[in-house]
């Protein structure tokens, strides 16, 4: 099963997000040309573990709860935006240092407890957090470079939220013209 980590914004995140997005798609007629990803899809990725054998998922469940029990609460909000390549527009996270620190350190504790459980990884990157909001169609480039998109969310922070917890997310591949699709598989409250 393909299996992730994450933090899921609360819903007036995704509100402000939403109308923040909505701007961007009107402000631009080519905007159509990427791929939009849906509300319900978004979340800033802690660690992607790819295909993972299901007889390590208890081992990986366990460890992630440990995790989860060494970390504290923080608060963030999405803020800003960015691309990776001319393949993928995001929003960012902000933060005081700690907060962002603490984001971090979570996406690290992700990634330690898949790998100890035997779950075979990529090389470490460095993690950038980031919501995914779209992508562009294969084949078919946008009207206008990623960047014009991403400078449209400069001004953008929407309302801090404490992040208090974090899920195991099982991704089931798209159907036709449709978006990949999310199964919450655990939650971990951070702390406790």
């Amino acid at each position: 099963m393909r299996l992730f980590t994450a933090v899921v914004p609360p819903p007036l995140q995704f509100e402000e997000l939403s109308a923040a997005v909505a701007r961007l798609r009107a402000a631009d007629p080519g905007a159509d040309a990427l791929r939009w990803t849906r509300p319900a899809g978004w979340h800033y990725t802690l660690a992607f573990f790819g295909e993972v054998d299901e007889g390590l998922v208890p081992e990986l469940r366990e460890r992630l709860r440990r995790g989860a029990r060494r970390s504290t609460p923080f608060g963030i909000a999405i803020s800003g935006g960015g691309h990776f390549g001319q393949g993928i527009l995001w929003a960012g996270a902000a933060g005081e240092y700690e907060d962002t620190a603490a984001l971090r350190r979570l996406a690290e504790r992700s990634d330690a407890a898949a790998r100890r459980a035997g779950v075979a990884m990529e090389d470490r990157r460095h993690y950038t957090p980031h919501l995914t909001l779209a992508r562009t169609r294969r084949g078919a480039p946008p009207a206008a470079p990623l960047a014009v998109y991403a400078a449209g969310l400069d001004g953008f922070t929407g309302t801090p939220w404490r992040v208090a917890e974090f899920s195991l997310i099982r991704s089931h591949p798209p159907s036709r013209g449709e978006d990949s699709w999310y199964e919450t598989l655990a939650t971990w409250p951070l702390g406790k």
